[in-house]
């Protein structure tokens, strides 16, 4: 379904990365393009996290991160990678986007066509899906460099694949080919290479179309249950269920179902 609106966002001097489309069945694609390899520089990650603080202001129905059909991020601007002093600066930009897309009451699915590598995997993992083509290629390899992640991989890999799989990746520095990041939990979804937006995108309309008082809800809920222990995130449910009773969307889904039985409610996202 082809788009009604775009918006785009340009940078400072070093020119614009980050653009936006908004389609008429409620998605908004955010792309990275950063000839040629999408590294991820300070002026990228500002741009992005402008796009996603825009978006929370206007939210769509859901939103898709993709890096086009060659790449999705190769990791971060190693050029920028000085002293203790600019690892500050450079692991503040990648918490600040990291940070956002949590907070973003929306869906966001990831698209990795290509290598998702360093800080190209980091923003992946601070999204909510990733569906991955055939010909992607996932990993942590700062140890090749010294260094360790800095962009979420310790925190955000370990809890969605364990410790044990997470320590392989960080401390081997290996690459995971899409088979097996969805067999160990990285991907979501593989689809051919060719059709990864596609499939990245009909997800998004899908639940864009749904529920999203409650999507928000089971989504911070998730979220934020995972720094607690069981008791106290088990209040966190409990009190996201409740307030999900209160959404208009609630009262529509339960009428549906006692009238005509599942999966024919239409929601309004209130």
């Amino acid at each position: 379904m082809p788009p009604v609106a775009a918006a785009q966002v340009s940078g400072g001097a070093e020119g614009r990365y980050v653009t936006v489309e908004r389609r008429d069945d409620g998605v908004a694609v955010v792309r990275l393009d950063r000839p040629k390899m999408n590294a991820l520089s300070t002026t990228l990650l500002a741009q992005l996290a402008g796009v996603v603080g825009e978006l929370a202001d206007d939210l769509p129905g859901a939103v898709v991160l993709w890096g086009g059909p060659r790449i999705f991020a190769a990791g971060a601007d190693v050029s920028e990678f000085g002293g203790p002093e600019s690892a500050v600066e450079v692991a503040g930009h990648f918490r600040a986007v990291g940070d956002a897309l949590g907070a973003l009451p929306r869906v966001v699915i990831a698209a990795v066509n290509g290598y998702a590598l360093g800080g190209g995997c980091e923003l992946a993992l601070a999204c909510d899906l990733r569906v991955a083509g055939d010909d992607a290629r996932f990993g942590l390899p700062e140890i090749q460099l010294g260094i360790i992640p800095g962009g979420g991989g310790t925190q955000r890999l370990p809890r969605l694949v364990g410790a044990a799989r997470a320590k392989d990746l960080i401390l081997t520095g290996r690459h995971v080919r899409a088979d097996e990041a969805l067999a160990m939990g990285l991907a979501d979804r593989v689809v051919p290479r060719a059709d990864v937006l596609t499939a990245a995108t009909e997800l998004a309309a899908s639940l864009a179309g749904g529920a999203l008082a409650a999507q928000a809800l089971a989504k911070r809920a998730v979220d934020d249950g995972l720094d607690r222990d069981l008791p106290a995130a088990l209040d966190v449910e409990t009190d996201a269920f409740v307030a999900a009773f209160a959404t208009e969307d609630a009262r529509t889904g339960i009428d549906s179902f006692l009238a005509d039985g599942p999966g024919k409610a239409r929601f309004v996202g209130r």
